[in-house]
């Protein structure tokens, strides 16, 4: 599908997407709850109708209508030899650990980019936990074999807090004595503070926390669940971000449906905007963002790395040069983002260098309207979308379809904006 994107002005009030980082924790949660869990204000990305798919074939029943999604689980218990987490890098690394406490022999795999990533951190810590396993070269598909035995273990966490999500969530899930996960160089901690907050919320085992550099499972500790479960899910940081953008740069928009006090790492998406000189409120939980001259700003984005395609759109309306720090962070995303960017708003007539682990983005000078490609990835063809907005001419983004990963209403939600935008099936 090809999205053309005309100058336009945003103005209006809209209802944030839901968190698919939630919704799939929820997911996850749900599986291991033994009884009934009642899913409300669910998520809908492709990333989501993943997760559904996924704890379906390790045994529970899913049944959806509009306003919640209800699932009766027993507990892991497979009814298929493989599972497939689509393109979502929480999913494979979250679910395999958990699919790992069968003893049933299973394939985990994957689609598009999630294929290429890198899962050695599975070859290096199954064995420790009674798992066994064979990767492709340390890629999917993985072929596996539990049950899982936990294990006081080490595990580095400098490439991904996802890995640690589904070891959590696994461990929760059991009965086990005094056990400790110590972790080195935990990148995301605000992640790690979601997985948390629903494993509390379900009441499973919670392990005691000091510094996120060790998880201590208790053997003095229960689970309290109560059944029927019920659990709504948060509005999405990462996807309100470019909504938030699209205000700052282009109009006055009214958002709702986000939690101040949320544990997401992505809410620090209202510090580049008040940074940036845009006007922000704040006022019964509804926030207003609107236009106003824009500077350069500086941000650390290493804990919220999924910030950068939506900061470069903001930096390239902001006079001078922005640093985005946390550019190393980029490599195993659906593209290798740091270089999409550079590319894409390259042709947008913005320069952006990169200088070890710091995005510089030179804005503030305009933008043109261009002939681009998502690479397949989510964040792009929203941030080309946004930055589109305010750019002289007519911009192009191929495979614009790309948003369905996380958004799927994006172009719709823009629209009710202002965005004058066409879609074209290619």
């Amino acid at each position: 599908m090809r999205a053309i994107v005309k100058p336009s002005l945003a103005k209006g009030h809209i209802l944030a997407p839901r968190s698919k980082s939630d919704m799939q924790r929820a997911c996850a949660a749900a599986l291991l709850h033994k009884g009934i869990t009642y899913i409300v204000n669910p998520g809908n990305s492709n990333d989501d109708l993943a997760a559904l798919d996924v704890i379906q074939k390790l045994g529970a029943t899913v049944t959806v209508d509009e306003s919640r999604i209800k699932v009766i689980s027993i507990g892991v218990n497979p009814i298929d030899d493989e599972i497939n987490c689509g393109e979502s890098g929480l999913g494979i690394r979250m679910f395999t650990p958990i699919a790992a406490t069968s003893s049933r022999p299973l394939t985990i795999n994957g689609t598009g980019s999630l294929v290429k990533r890198p899962m050695d951190f599975f070859d290096e810590i199954f064995p420790q936990l009674g798992i066994n396993i064979q990767s492709n070269g340390g890629k999917l598909p993985l072929h596996i074999q539990g049950p899982l035995v936990p294990s006081s273990i080490e595990v580095d966490g400098s490439l991904s807090s996802q890995f640690l999500t589904g070891l959590l969530m696994a461990y929760a899930s059991t009965n086990i004595g005094d056990i400790t996960i110590i972790v080195k160089d935990l990148k995301s901690k605000p992640y790690i503070d979601m997985t948390l907050r629903v494993i509390k919320a379900f009441g499973m085992r919670s392990p005691v926390v000091d510094n996120y550099e060790t998880f201590t499972f208790s053997s003095t500790s229960s689970n309290t669940t109560v059944d029927p479960m019920t659990y709504s899910v948060e509005g999405d940081w990462s996807g309100a971000a470019f909504l938030f953008v699209a205000g700052a740069i282009s109009g006055e928009v009214v958002i709702e449906g986000m939690e101040a006090d949320s544990v997401q790492a992505d809410r620090m998406i209202l510090k580049a905007i008040k940074d940036s000189g845009a006007f922000l409120e704040l006022n019964d939980g509804v926030y207003r963002v609107a236009p106003s001259p824009l500077n350069a700003f500086e941000f650390d984005a290493t804990e919220c790395p999924d910030l950068f395609p939506p900061l470069v759109a903001l930096a390239s309306y902001c006079k001078g040069i922005s640093k985005i720090k946390g550019a190393n962070r980029l490599t195993h995303k659906e593209s290798n983002r740091a270089i999409t960017l550079q590319e894409v708003f390259g042709k947008m007539g913005i320069h952006i260098d990169l200088e070890d682990d710091v995005m510089l983005v030179h804005g503030g000078n305009g933008l043109k309207g261009a002939a681009v490609h998502s690479h397949h990835d989510h964040r792009i063809a929203m941030a080309a979308a946004i930055a589109a907005m305010g750019a002289s001419g007519e911009t192009t983004i191929d495979d614009a379809e790309a948003i369905n990963k996380s958004y799927p209403h994006f172009y719709e939600d823009i629209i009710s904006l202002g965005a004058h935008v066409t879609l074209q099936t290619n």
